[in-house]
């Protein structure tokens, strides 16, 4: 291993509530955890996922703390936020897709910046970022200050077109503060209107986001289809991947993992193919479970051959 990786997760902190149960969610930190899990049992001095973000100080607050200090997460960046409760997003489903209702808000909302986030983004090796998590002008001036601080991290820009909560200016700026942008197929022809791109496919529009923006590249996921990336070389195609489906098993987070996957292959130094290969296994290992943060098993993380 070249050395010890950390990779934020910045933005929103919540709880997926479900009909029948609660689990941890939210964007932010699902990369943060699924990135723990890659990068932690690595040889030698591992690496890390943190979560940047804010929670309140109630129930859901304390449970959040409790389940990260049993997986041994890092809770140094997650502030307490005292007026303000989690956050919370209500799940439910059509025809097997999710839908979300996101209470608005909540703490993640209120993100501080301040010095201790700012040797954060100094130190750190890659930072995944949304539209969904700036929503509030506090928590987009937050934003912005820790991705011009982390001046040497990988940045991958997730977009995430929730419940009209984005903006052209929003989607404008994690654009230009990127190296990477990461959305799905659903969303690419509301991206490329909104920042005026030409008219055109999915895949014209990806094309046309990247030379835009000087991108490195800009990565298209679509569901069971797996992930695709269109980069200064052409287009690369993950090869597909499947699980056996737990009792239970949804497909919320499945993206998030995806995203994990990508920072920690490039962090590694791993090519297009096997990047995309990684982030098709993780992102179907955890559509084939319950929940956004189910734990990875060793002989799943065994297979993925990160530490080869």
């Amino acid at each position: 291993m070249a050395g010890t990786f950390t990779i934020v997760g910045l933005g929103e902190a919540v709880f997926d509530i479900f009909p029948e149960r609660q689990v941890l969610g939210g964007t932010s930190l699902n990369v943060a955890v699924q990135a723990h899990q890659l990068l932690a049992p690595l040889s030698g001095n591992g690496g890390r996922g943190v979560l940047l973000s804010r929670i309140g100080s109630d129930e859901l607050g304390e449970r959040l703390q409790i389940e990260f200090r049993t997986r041994e997460l890092p809770l140094d960046f997650v502030q307490i936020d005292d007026t303000k409760p989690t956050g919370q997003v209500l799940v439910s489903f059509v025809d097997d897709a999710p839908s979300y209702e996101i209470v608005m808000d909540t703490a993640w909302d209120h993100l501080q910046f301040t010095e201790h986030e700012a040797a954060l983004a100094r130190a750190c090796d890659a930072v995944s970022f949304g539209s969904l998590s700036q929503r509030h002008p506090v928590a987009h001036a937050a934003t912005q200050a820790f991705l011009a601080e982390a001046k040497h991290a990988l940045k991958i820009f997730d977009v995430n077109l929730r419940m009209d909560l984005f903006t052209p200016e929003i989607l404008d700026q994690g654009c230009r503060a990127a190296n990477l942008v990461k959305l799905n197929d659903e969303e690419i022809a509301t991206v490329a209107n909104q920042l005026g791109l030409p008219e055109g496919n999915a895949r014209a529009h990806a094309e046309a986001l990247r030379e835009k923006f000087n991108l490195e590249a800009v990565i298209l996921t679509r569901g069971k289809q797996g992930t695709t990336a269109f980069t200064a070389q052409g287009w690369h195609e993950g090869a597909p991947a499947s699980f056996a489906s737990a009792p239970n098993a949804d497909s919320v987070g499945a993206g998030d993992a995806c995203t994990a996957a990508l920072l920690t292959a490039r962090l590694l130094g791993r090519d297009w193919q096997a990047t995309l290969d990684l982030a098709n296994r993780h992102g179907a290992f955890i559509a084939s479970q319950p929940g956004a943060t189910p734990l990875l098993p060793d002989e799943v993380w065994a297979s993925y051959g990160l530490d080869s």
